[in-house]
């Protein structure tokens, strides 16, 4: 009888043996959910705006698979949820993309891939290397913000052109963009205002509301405070960005049901490219080179002080981060997945809707790996339906969370140098200029009264302190 209850429980006892160590394990602990189920899910398609309008595009003008794209996002989506811990957005190389798909003669799969490999390698270099590091420390906050602003900005000015006007993303000019939308239809303006509606509602400014947080809810009559702060957490625990995403999914099999009849199963089959010499050029000089500048600031930079204002408690590295889009492309681009990275507005995006876990956007990539394994390249027939409207209504709501990650500027000098680093990267359509100007405005605005700061304030202001030693680390690094 007591080998009986021996061998009854022994099985019990491994169980709990290897539930115990698997949740010591960091991955676990990175993919653990820090909110609702739900709320996870609904932050997983925070940063859908960008992404799919891009896939999209690089699929119909460039010929890029799809089906390779989403089967290697997946992956990236899957292993950064699990390094890193929180909604590290996996997002396409905007600059490669525009250049593929606006220049003439656009860029061809093989091109794109050696862009891709070059800027990854260059992202690698500074990682591993700890260079990416120093330029992390060193870079001014004033600065950083500039960038985020005016990639935040760009990000929603774009998302009312897809609201406002019907869009082509197979043409090769910008002449249907210009063609207002109309207001009735399932891709008409009543449709996108009602999505912007329904978010606002259910997810307000983007503010968290839990038992504890009482000082973050405004209400006239104390009386009516629990009440209110009950309402809002219901609404808050509402995955609104993903009821909007699946709406979409939705009406794009009820504005054409003729696709049911075009999507075939399986997957592509995934081969090497083959790169000649010719296309490492043409990728280097027009796809890389505006590139590389544009990682380092907004895939790389402004990813990791965005994590660390909305994830305190996890640090971020800069190393990391340009080490994780480099091996990512070094792999992936081989075999002609599109070149991505880490962006600052995918991260805002998603922790916007509810993300707050690496198993945010781990649940995206298993829902990526599915689609291009059941429905493989087919599967663009479907994008193809997507309405725009709805895009571009989450593509706002992911700009304005990045654009007010500067809000924290406390003076009006770091105010100054802020707005004039975004209004230059914004009508330079350069964020490296941006930031060039930035830099050379920051130290000119120190270097006016350098000589007298230590005598008339005594030093006495802590972040005054870290202004002149970021000038003259900065000096240091330039003389």
């Amino acid at each position: 009888m007591a080998e009986q209850t021996s061998d009854h429980t022994t099985p019990l006892l491994r169980r709990s043996w290897w539930r115990s160590h698997l949740s010591t394990l960091p991955f676990t602990t990175s993919l653990r959910l820090k909110t609702s189920l739900l709320s996870e899910l609904g932050g997983s398609v925070g940063d859908l705006g960008t992404y799919i309008p891009i896939v999209l595009t690089l699929t119909l003008v460039s010929h890029l698979d799809l089906s390779t794209t989403l089967i290697f996002t997946a992956f990236y989506n899957i292993i950064t949820g699990a390094l890193f811990g929180i909604p590290m957005p996996v997002q396409p190389m905007k600059s490669i993309a525009a250049v593929a798909v606006s220049e003439i003669p656009h860029l061809t799969v093989p091109q794109i891939a050696a862009a891709g490999i070059c800027t990854a390698s260059t992202l690698f270099f500074l990682g591993a290397t700890g260079l990416m590091s120093f330029f992390y420390r060193f870079i001014p906050l004033p600065v950083v913000r500039g960038v985020q602003l005016s990639q935040g900005l760009a990000f929603a000015f774009s998302a009312i052109k897809y609201i406002r006007y019907d869009q082509d993303f197979a043409a090769t000019t910008k002449a249907s963009s210009t063609i207002p939308r109309p207001w009735l239809g399932l891709d008409g303006l009543i449709l996108a205002l009602s999505a912007v509606s329904f978010l606002i509602l259910v997810t307000g400014s983007g503010e968290v509301v839990e038992d504890d947080d009482e000082d973050r809810i405004i209400v006239t009559n104390d009386c009516n405070q629990p009440r209110v702060r009950r309402r809002l957490r219901t609404l808050s625990a509402i995955p609104a960005a993903l009821i909007v995403f699946l709406l979409g999914l939705i009406l794009c099999f009820v504005r054409d049901p003729s696709i049911i009849g075009d999507i075939k199963f399986g997957p592509s089959k995934i081969h090497v490219l083959k790169i000649t010499w010719e296309d490492w050029k043409t990728g280097f000089l027009r796809g890389a080179i505006p590139q590389i500048p544009l990682s380092v600031l907004n895939s790389v930079i402004a990813v990791c002080k965005l994590s660390t204002d909305l994830f305190p408690e996890k640090e971020v590295s800069a190393t990391r981060v340009s080490v994780s889009v480099g091996l990512m492309n070094l792999v992936g681009c081989w075999f002609g997945a599109m070149p991505c990275c880490h962006g600052a507005g995918g991260l805002a995006g998603q922790y916007r809707f509810g993300g707050r876990s690496g198993a945010s956007v781990a649940f995206l990539g298993l829902g990526k790996l599915v689609l291009g394994l059941v429905f493989g390249s087919s599967f663009v027939r479907i994008l193809g339906q997507f309405p725009i409207g709805i895009l571009g209504v989450l593509l706002l709501f992911a700009g304005i969370e990045l654009a007010m990650a500067s809000r924290d500027m406390n003076s009006k000098e770091e105010s100054f140098v802020m707005l004039v680093c975004a209004a230059v990267s914004l009508t330079g359509s350069s964020a490296a200029l941006g930031f060039g100007c930035g830099i050379v405005l920051f130290l000119l605005l120190k270097l006016r009264h350098l000589d007298s700061f230590g005598s008339r304030f005594g030093r006495s202001n802590s972040r005054s302190n870290n202004d002149e030693t970021s000038l003259n680390q900065i000096m240091g690094f330039f003389l």
